[in-house]
């Protein structure tokens, strides 16, 4: 029997959320399975996957192909490095511990690599939110200012003080 490991949708229109799951070929998308190995959530950022690493592994090194997205997601997860290292130990060119040391490398880089985009991001969303509120606090203000200069009382021209000015006053007014 021909198995492939691929995603089964489940989740509402337009929030998608995948079951990882060991199929036979012939089987519908959504329907029969054999075993499942996983979740996969798109919706989130960076995406989140739960998969059970061994038993994946299993599959994969019994033959089972997995479809371009779950090879990607496979791959993300280190699963298709494994097996390539256990390749590498089954013909010689590797040692079991030099295998493991190079695989425990990959896991570390890799980890560092998620935690640094998700503090990038939260960052990135927390500089966001203060810009604006920021710009609302200045919004604020400058509506304040024009609420305040609109009620506030028109000032009478002041009176001037020399008699000069009294008089120029009066004839500019008898001139109009």
């Amino acid at each position: 029997m021909a198995t492939k490991i691929r995603l089964q949708r489940h989740g509402k229109k337009g929030k998608p959320f995948y079951y990882i799951v060991v199929a036979d070929a012939r089987a519908p998308r959504d329907g029969r399975f054999i075993e499942r190995l996983g979740s996969y959530n798109p919706n989130t950022n960076p995406a989140t996957i739960d998969i059970n690493f061994d038993k994946t592994f299993d599959w994969v090194n019994n033959g089972a192909q997995p479809t371009d997205t779950c090879r990607a997601i496979l791959s993300y997860k280190g699963v298709l490095y494994k097996k390539h290292l256990a390749g590498g130990v089954k013909k010689g060119a590797l040692t079991q511990e030099q295998a493991d040391t190079k695989f425990t490398e990959w896991l570390d880089q890799k980890e560092g690599k998620i935690t640094g985009k998700k503090t990038s991001l939260t960052t990135a969303k927390q500089d966001a939110r203060t810009a604006a509120l920021a710009a609302e606090a200045k919004k604020k203000e400058e509506r304040a200012a024009a609420i305040a200069a609109k009620n506030a009382p028109v000032a009478e021209e002041e009176a001037p003080a020399t008699e000069e000015g009294a008089e120029a006053a009066e004839s500019t007014e008898t001139a109009e």
